[in-house]
């Protein structure tokens, strides 16, 4: 069963993080205007041209993403996401733009209790999975909203990555849906970052941000993954490892690749997974 009191800590956690992670893009509506896209080679690969598609964003976060695959791959793209302030930003976004896609404010697990369409793909990427309480209820999900031959697109870090606290060390599991509730809640990771997110050169924006909600983050493995779209009567067709990681730098000592990519420091293995990708078709 879905745990919606976490999700609605987070829903609060996101919030606030949201606005911080903002503040450091500068003007986002211009980035876009000027042709600007915050797709990864990874994605655009899997989505491919997308005329004529409709897609289904999850976790679509302030719609960045949304709206460079409705520009540049040509989906008529709906995005999704629990945070108010995400969605709020996300329309104005697409206004400012000129880029239209529509944006729905909900849960995921209402929104597949109360869906009213199917899509020819539904897409998830970049730090979702950990959001989520029921992987099962997650994949029956993906499949009711998808049309007969659509596809689900998964990028997202590898579990093996949140295995580590920030000096390396072995504190978490790698599997089991492991609820590990933060006091400190979703923090500026786009700060964390630096030059290398998404948006061009970044702001100084807010400083030293503390977010004042917790945030509870759950550990699915591979396997499990899987597993859950395979449950739901999905048919696995790719699935893949990287050992690195894009647009986001967990661990300072990280080696920055080029085009925003993260890679093991190099006092440290450097095949560790640390990103994946999946797509899952169905056939029916």
């Amino acid at each position: 069963m879905p745990l919606r009191a976490h999700h609605e800590m987070n829903r609060r956690s996101w919030n606030e993080a949201t606005k911080a992670h903002n503040s450091h893009k500068g003007d986002q509506a211009a980035f876009f205007r000027r042709g600007g896209s915050t797709l990864f080679p990874e994605e655009r690969g899997l989505l491919g041209d997308l005329a004529g598609k409709t897609l289904l964003h999850l976790q679509c976060n302030c719609g960045q993403d949304s709206l460079s695959i409705a520009k540049h791959l040509g989906a008529d793209v709906t995005g999704l996401d629990i945070s108010d302030e995400a969605i709020r930003f996300a329309r104005k976004l697409s206004n400012d733009s000129g880029i239209d896609a529509r944006f729905i404010r909900a849960d995921i697990y209402d929104y597949f209790l109360d869906k009213r369409e199917q899509f020819n793909l539904v897409f998830s990427s970049y730090g979702v999975l950990c959001w989520l309480s029921d992987l099962a209820a997650w994949g029956r999900g993906i499949a009711s909203c998808l049309a007969s031959g659509g596809r689900f697109v998964l990028v997202d870090f590898h579990p093996a990555l949140s295995m580590f606290n920030e000096t390396w060390e072995l504190r978490y599991d790698f599997m089991g849906g492991t609820a590990y509730e933060f006091e400190s809640g979703v923090g500026d990771y786009v700060a964390l970052t630096g030059a290398a997110a998404e948006i061009d050169k970044l702001l100084p924006g807010l400083q030293d941000f503390h977010n004042p909600h917790p945030g509870v983050e759950y550990i699915w493995g591979i396997a499990e993954i899987v597993t859950a779209l395979l449950e739901a009567g999905l048919s696995l067709s790719h699935l893949t490892e990287y050992n690195y990681c894009n647009g986001f730098k967990p661990m300072s000592d990280m080696v920055e690749l080029s085009a925003r990519r993260f890679a093991m420091p190099a006092h440290l293995p450097q095949n560790i997974p640390l990103m994946f990708s999946l797509m899952a078709e169905k056939t029916v």
